[in-house]
């Protein structure tokens, strides 16, 4: 099952790559779907930046609130258990991508940018957010859901 455009070790260490990517957006949102009452209420209130002022009216507006968390918990679970099964590889990374960049354009890793929540350490533009929609970027311009992946049998009855 090798590529014509991959050799063996570029093709396992892709879908490794899109497998743990996978597993870290199925995890994110399995741990908010078994956290009691979790929103993102305080998350979107904490956010700083030139946006600061959108994500802090879509927080205050109840409503909007729900369909966001929502949004949120099921777009983690099921781009997580699309990437790690390689179903619809294309439209799930963008919209991986686009999950991404709403969380990094919330809490810039900029200076003099102090959070209420805690960070996984101290960064000035590139933190891991960033990194992960790069690695995403990659997945897209190299996919491999059509050599291992369930896009392979959606491609054949093509």
């Amino acid at each position: 099952m090798r590529s014509k455009n991959y050799s063996k070790p570029q093709l396992i260490g892709l879908v490794v790559l899109r497998a743990a990517i996978g597993w870290h957006f199925l995890f994110e949102g399995l741990a908010k779907i078994s956290a009691q009452n979790w929103t993102s209420y305080l998350y979107l209130m904490d956010s700083k930046g030139l946006f600061e002022n959108v994500f802090k009216a879509l927080a205050e507006n109840e409503k909007g609130l729900v369909f966001i968390d929502n949004l949120n918990i099921w777009g983690l679970v099921l781009i997580g258990l699309f990437l790690m099964l390689g179903l619809f590889t294309k439209q799930v990374t963008i919209a991986a991508i686009s999950l991404l960049s709403l969380y990094y354009l919330s809490h810039p890793p900029f200076f003099n940018l102090d959070y209420a929540m805690p960070s996984t350490g101290s960064y000035w533009i590139v933190d891991k957010t960033l990194i992960e929609m790069i690695a995403l970027v990659v997945l897209f311009v190299f996919p491999t859901s059509k050599e291992i992946g369930l896009d392979r049998l959606i491609s054949k009855k093509k």
